[in-house]
């Protein structure tokens, strides 16, 4: 058998097995230099447009969880002090719907759990255009005591960076801001969604936050053409 990659071999493993895998571990070794080049493109993008103007958002009080009115906050100031990126994921929970989107509250059932690291770093926050009472529910419901979250009821938010279409469908995206020397400006949404695909693939673009896929995607039996999150399992 040729060199093989690493030394460390598995329980039973043949030859066979050991030389499709390094085949794959090659893959996998371009496809983290990849990753990083992506990474590095992203990094050093050129601002976007300006703010188009500070939103006025209604925010979740986490202090009065069961309060049916929440807080005002501007977009401006959900940036904290000595931290310039504000992410900002538009979640599909339009006035409209009768339930939330089951990807979307997979997702954020997700980032509950990794917020309080997350907010060490950056800031985010998660809006939707429903009321806020109705939100207010859904994360009691849910669990959800770390997400930020805001309504966009009364502003246009969601339409204006891409997280609703102009016929009112909410739209799954995350949204990218940043402060410079007191201006706060767009720089990078997750456009994928707006893409071309390959046939029978989905638009994929917020599967760097939502790792559900990747442990899938490590399984024989992959993410499965026909699975989708619930919002309970009977």
């Amino acid at each position: 058998m040729e060199t093989s990659l690493h030394s460390i071999r598995f329980p039973g493993e043949t030859d066979a097995y050991r030389i499709a895998r390094d085949g794959l571990l090659q893959a996998e070794l371009d496809l983290r230099k990849q990753t990083e080049k992506v990474a590095e493109l992203r990094r050093t993008l050129p601002l976007g447009g300006t703010l188009k103007e500070d939103y006025l958002f209604e925010q979740v009080d986490p202090d009065h969880p069961s309060s049916d009115a929440g807080k005002k906050v501007s977009l401006s100031a959900l940036f904290r002090e000595g931290k310039g990126s504000l992410l900002i994921y538009s979640f599909m929970y339009g006035p409209e719907m009768q339930r939330p989107c089951t990807s979307c509250t997979s997702i954020l059932d997700g980032l509950n759990g990794t917020m309080p690291h997350v907010l060490q770093r950056v800031n985010f926050a998660v809006v939707a255009k429903s009321p806020i009472q109705r939100i207010q529910a859904l994360a009691q419901e849910r669990g959800w005591n770390n997400l930020p979250l805001l309504s966009s009821a009364h502003n246009s938010f969601n339409a204006d960076y891409h997280g609703e279409t102009a016929n009112g469908k909410q739209i799954p995206s995350l949204n990218v801001f940043v402060r410079r020397e007191g201006q706060i400006y767009h720089t990078y949404s997750t456009e994928l969604l707006f893409s071309p695909t390959n046939p029978g693939q989905d638009p994929r673009h917020v599967d760097a936050f939502w790792p559900l896929w990747s442990l899938f995607d490590l399984t024989p039996e992959g993410r499965g053409a026909d699975w989708h999150p619930e919002l309970r399992y009977d």
